[in-house]
């Protein structure tokens, strides 16, 4: 993904309409020349075009849901956040291994909400109600916010919003190198900007439509530059051929890229490949040639929240994955602080 994301299909629903962005968006795609329809509800949003279930897929993964948000009730995002901030949901980004094949099932475009000062609005009672604690949202818990913000900048006035609350601060991760319009956020340091790096042979193989690693690394480095608080994800770490000569020159390339004053402040999150038997069954639908490894005999169970357990790597595995990053990291990356390892 090179270029920015553009909707092939922009579907508003009714009340979108009545919010100035909504209405900025409806200008911006009939000047671009999308095909905008509308619709009830997003719920109502089908027979998109295609002959066939894997077409249908691609074309719902490029069209854009122009709403509302309507519960303003924020669900809880342990580890990274104490709450999920909710601006968009859904990714045109095809990772095989993504867990929003399965929350989003059936419905994998992506909407983005134009109610955005009341969702703000609703994170300044969050704060309150935990005041004189700090409060962190995290923005990436359904979406990759930061490929649609080039055409909505949500994301924008949120760090602005949240670079003059004392006690917010506001996260996110995208795999898109699309930043620059960000880079004169006035975040006033109140906002991690992390990317989701990985080893060549994983966003290669299993990350189409995302931006390459020499982009986000490019991109980590101008954000760090602005001045952000950055922050890395390795996920998912996948054992393959060369899996440590794969990692350490990520690690390297970051070395190489980012500024010597912003490594003070760098955290990392560490998470291995994992996936759900309803997670392989919609993998192998939607990506019938994928290379990924959904072996559940070479992996152990581990039992998760809701009943639905999860195959991971063996213990011995994933102590060799834990060595080698950690100490790739120690090795670059000295002052930088793992938020955990999962």
């Amino acid at each position: 993904m090179k270029k920015p994301f553009t909707p092939q299909l922009v579907y508003f629903e009714p009340d979108a309409l009545d919010y100035p962005l909504g209405q900025a968006l409806k200008e911006k795609f009939e000047d671009m020349g999308v095909e905008i329809r509308y619709t009830t509800s997003h719920n109502q949003v089908r027979n998109l075009p295609g002959d066939n279930d894997l077409q249908k897929y691609r074309i719902a993964k490029s069209t854009l849901v122009v709403g509302i948000r309507k519960t303003l009730k924020f669900d809880t995002s342990k580890p990274s956040a104490e709450y999920a901030i909710p601006f968009a949901t859904g990714c045109m980004g095809h990772c095989h291994y993504c867990y929003l094949q399965t929350t989003m099932g059936s419905k994998p475009y992506i909407r983005t909400y134009v109610n955005v000062d009341e969702i703000l609005q609703a994170a300044d009672h969050y704060m309150a109600e935990r005041a004189p604690e700090i409060t962190r949202f995290e923005a990436s818990c359904t979406s990759d916010i930061v490929g649609i913000d080039h055409l909505t900048h949500t994301l924008k006035r949120a760090i602005e919003h949240f670079g003059q609350r004392e006690l917010g601060q506001l996260r996110f991760v995208t795999k898109f190198h699309h930043v620059d319009h960000l880079l004169d956020a006035k975040h006033n340091g109140k906002t991690r900007f992390r990317f989701s790096v990985n080893a060549d042979y994983v966003i290669k193989n299993f990350e189409p439509g995302t931006s390459p690693l020499d982009k986000r690394i490019e991109a980590a480095g101008k954000v760090a530059r602005a001045g952000y608080p950055l922050g890395f994800i390795v996920a998912p770490i996948y054992l393959h051929e060369g899996w440590e000569q794969g990692y350490y020159h990520m690690f390297e390339r970051l070395d190489a890229e980012l500024p010597q004053d912003a490594r003070q402040d760098i955290t990392f999150e560490f998470i291995q490949h994992r996936f759900t038997k309803p997670a392989k069954r919609v993998i192998e639908k939607n990506y019938p040639m994928t290379k990924l490894e959904l072996d559940e005999t070479v992996r152990r169970y581990k039992w998760g929240k809701y009943g639905i357990g999860k195959y991971i790597y063996q213990k011995e595995e994933e102590q060799d994955i834990k060595e080698h990053l950690y100490g790739y990291m120690q090795k670059f990356f000295p002052h930088a602080k793992l938020e955990y390892f999962t």
